[in-house]
């Protein structure tokens, strides 16, 4: 009986199912996840063979393909996508004389077949084409002024080792001569998707367990995300986007230190994870849980000293050059900064005032979800506060590359699991690539003039600002929350799930106190 009504609900209520409907009654109504019934765009998909599932279906009985691997092969297919995607950048061609190269860019090939990635030049620019230790190497290149400026490893040290044994990796593979031969660089290429490909599916695991069984197909969206397609081999990202899930899987699972150990390694690759932890300290405040916040904090930054320490000990130039540059390099072309400066009269800013006016408004961000999740008339859910802050942070950043829109998709699924909307955005954002591809080509080769790029990333802004609302309209009316409908209160909060306040929110609310809001 599909629901008339896109409420984006995939987890279902007793009363929602036909009678008979063949759940394995050990695990009982409520604790199975059937989208075919509570899901209009399954419901409308199945049609095609046979409808919803059926009044007498043994739900719960099949031994092999269990939810978690449908997911998994869900996400495998669209990693494949992906992968095809970039393949047209990792074409081996002969030049006149018979020597074998990359059509990388015969023709502006990168941006007219949209297959660029910054894996492939990274490879010789970052001189791991020459078999040397990142951070300890150096080279001199011309600087934002025209004047030499020495340079090193531009990327956080896990990010960095990732790359080195990844070229490790395939100089061994082309010292062997058994095996299959390629340019080198392809098969770095191939080297680090595979990785990159391991570290989504762990992304897909770890959500999918936070979520649990009763609403683990909200989880196929992060598996079959048009995100996905465009950007996973884009650059390193998915495995900041497999340590930032396993931190949150850690969590709710009530081991707070060891999911700071996972934040401190996800903020090793990509700095982002650590500022989850700031929802938490909040509401770990707001329900009188500072005791796991504290072991998740102190975990986060020992691992993620322990790991930076030996490189800033050793190589400290090199280890700084990471901070440098983001210290150093101005706005993004798909920052709100470049949208402004292209779309209207205003100049822009220099560097140092662009950083202190993005500093600025990201501490008003935090400052907002702070208040959120303080006043809030019942406890928000911990990952509508991490996408709120997330998704804050990207947009008034001066840096927002396309592939950290993938940071957003599991929070997004967590905090919002409407299918519809959550596709919308998707591929709003995904296609942002096609003009962001067509203005690089530039208009003397036939590309777009900026505007037409910038115009785009201004819609997708606009839809994570929606998402925003949508998410801060669960927060204030739980109600109308899909995750809570049951009676759940909050599959990743850990300790906090069902967890009473401890400081009333109705003494900032309205300036009185009242008994603590009630959980359910």
């Amino acid at each position: 009986m599909p629901d008339s009504t896109d409420t984006g609900e995939v987890g279902a209520e007793p009363a929602d199912l036909p009678p008979g409907s063949g759940i394995d009654p050990a695990v009982g109504v409520t604790d199975r996840d059937l989208p075919s019934h509570t899901d209009p765009i399954v419901a409308d998909l199945s049609s095609t063979i046979g409808g919803p599932v059926g009044a007498h279906a043994q739900i719960g009985r099949q031994r092999f393909w269990t939810p978690m691997r449908v997911l998994l092969l869900f996400g495998v297919i669209f990693l494949a996508l992906g992968w095809f995607t970039k393949a047209a950048c990792i074409q081996q061609t002969r030049d006149d004389n018979g020597n074998l190269g990359l059509n990388w860019s015969d023709g502006s090939r990168q941006y007219v077949a949209m297959c660029y990635t910054d894996i492939v030049p990274l490879y010789s620019a970052e001189r791991l084409d020459q078999g040397l230790f990142p951070y300890k190497t150096s080279w001199v290149e011309d600087g934002p002024d025209g004047e030499p400026q020495v340079r090193y490893m531009e990327y956080p040290v896990l990010s960095g080792l990732y790359q080195y044994v990844s070229m490790v990796i395939t100089k061994a593979w082309m010292s062997i001569p058994w095996t299959p031969k390629a340019l080198e660089v392809v098969v770095y290429f191939n080297v680090v998707a595979l990785g990159a490909a391991f570290a989504w599916l762990v992304t897909i695991w770890a959500t999918a367990l936070v979520a649990g069984r009763r609403r683990i197909w909200d989880i196929a969206i992060v598996a079959c995300s048009p995100l996905v397609i465009v950007h996973a081999f884009t650059n390193f990202d998915t495995l900041a986007t497999a340590a930032m899930a396993i931190g949150i899987l850690l969590w709710a699972r009530r081991k707070p230190a060891l999911a700071g150990v996972a934040l401190g390694v996800g903020a090793a690759l990509k700095m982002y994870p650590v500022f989850l932890l700031g929802p938490l300290l909040i509401l770990a405040w707001r329900t009188g849980n500072m005791r796991a916040w504290v072991q998740a904090f102190t975990a986060a930054l020992l691992t993620w000293a322990l790991v930076n320490l030996p490189i800033a000990v050793a190589f400290p130039a090199g280890w700084r050059e990471f901070f440098r540059l983001n210290r150093e390099r101005g706005m993004d072309p798909d920052s709100i900064y470049n949208v402004v400066r292209s779309l209207t009269p205003w100049s822009g800013m220099d560097v140092p005032l662009l950083n202190a006016v993005s500093l600025i408004a990201f501490v008003l961000v935090c400052a907002a979800v702070a208040v959120v999740a303080a006043t809030a008339p019942r406890r928000p859910r911990v990952a509508s506060l991490m996408f709120l802050l997330l998704a804050g942070f990207l947009l008034v950043n001066k840096v927002w590359s396309p592939q950290y829109s993938l940071w957003l998709v599991p929070l997004a699924v967590l905090a919002l699991p409407h299918t519809r909307i959550l596709l919308a955005w998707m591929a709003i954002d995904a296609l942002v690539w096609v003009p962001r591809m067509m203005y690089y080509l530039g208009p003397e080769n036939k590309g777009l003039p900026i505007q037409w790029f910038t115009t785009t990333v201004a819609i997708r802004d606009i839809a994570v600002l929606v998402l925003c609302g949508l998410v801060l309209r669960t927060i204030y009316r739980p109600e109308v929350d899909p995750v809570r409908r049951d009676g759940t209160d909050d599959p990743a909060g850990g300790v906090l799930d069902g967890a009473p306040d401890v400081h009333d929110p109705s003494v900032l609310r309205r300036g009185r106190s009242r008994h603590p809001a009630p959980i359910g």
